[in-house]
C-alpha cells in the first residue's frame, strides 16, 4: 500500500504552522464557504434575484436518476482532497487553492448579481426513491445564488488536478473526466441549474485555472505532444 508522504497522526492544533502542516490552514476555506452559503441563501430574497434561462433548459427533460451523480459530488470532492492530502501535497494546495478562488468569486457574483431559476417541477412526474432525494435536495438548498454553479466548478477542478496527477493512470483519469461531465449535466437534468450556469461555471474556471496552474501550463502540455 502507499505510503502517506505525511504522518498526520503526529498533527496537533500547536503544529498547525509548521511546514509539514501549514497546508491544512486551506481547509478553512470550507468554513468560509459554508457561512458564506448560508447567509447568501438566508438573506438574498428570490424575488431579487434574476432568473437564469436558455432554450436548452426547454429541451433538456426532467430525469431523476441523474441525482445520483449529482450526491456522488460529495464523494468525488471527499475522496480527491483526500487521497492528495495523504499522497500529493503541491496537488492538495493547487485543489484546494481552485475550489476557494471559485468559491469566492461565484459567491462575489451571487451577492452582486442575485440569481435564481424556475425550473423545478411543480409535481414530479413519478413517484420514487430518488425524486423523493431529488424533493429533499430541493428543500435544504433554495433556487437562489446558482450562476456560476459551484457543482460544476468543483467538478472541473478535481478533473483538472487528477489530469495533472502524475501517478494517476490514464483509465482513472479518463474516469474522473467522465464523472465531471456526467455531474456537471446532473445539475440540468434534476433542474437544479440552467445550461446558464453550467457555461457560467466553464468560464469561471477557465480564468481561476490560469491564475492557479499558470496561464502557460496547457501550452506548454500541447507544445510537447
Amino acid at each position: 500500500m502507499k505510503k502517506p508522504v505525511v504522518d498526520y497522526r503526529a498533527f496537533r492544533l500547536s503544529k498547525i504552522n509548521d511546514p509539514q502542516f501549514s497546508h491544512l490552514k486551506l481547509l478553512l476555506g470550507w468554513v468560509v464557504y459554508f457561512i458564506l452559503f448560508v447567509l447568501t441563501e438566508n438573506l438574498i430574497p428570490a424575488e431579487d434575484c434574476t432568473p437564469m434561462h436558455c432554450m436548452l433548459d426547454d429541451i433538456i427533460p426532467f430525469c431523476e436518476v441523474f441525482v445520483i451523480p449529482y450526491v456522488g459530488w460529495y464523494l468525488l470532492i471527499i475522496c480527491s482532497l483526500g487521497y492528495f492530502l495523504l499522497y500529493d501535497i503541491d496537488g492538495f494546495r493547487n485543489l484546494q487553492k481552485f475550489i476557494i478562488l471559485t468559491q469566492l468569486i461565484a459567491m462575489a457574483i451571487y451577492i452582486l448579481f442575485p440569481s435564481r431559476q424556475d425550473l423545478r417541477p411543480a409535481e414530479f412526474p413519478r413517484d420514487n426513491v430518488l425524486t423523493s432525494l431529488v424533493g429533499l435536495i430541493y428543500s435544504v438548498d433554495t433556487n437562489t445564488g446558482v450562476c456560476p454553479s459551484l457543482h460544476v466548478a468543483y467538478s472541473i477542478g478535481i478533473a483538472s488536478a487528477w489530469l495533472k496527477e502524475k501517478a494517476a493512470s490514464l483509465p482513472f483519469k479518463v474516469f474522473i473526466v467522465f464523472c465531471a461531465v456526467i455531474i456537471s449535466l446532473s445539475t440540468a437534468f434534476i433542474k437544479q441549474h440552467s445550461v446558464v450556469d453550467i457555461f457560467a461555471a466553464i468560464i469561471m474556471c477557465i480564468f481561476v485555472e490560469a491564475i492557479v496552474y499558470g496561464k502557460s501550463y496547457w501550452l506548454k502540455k500541447f507544445k510537447k505532444k
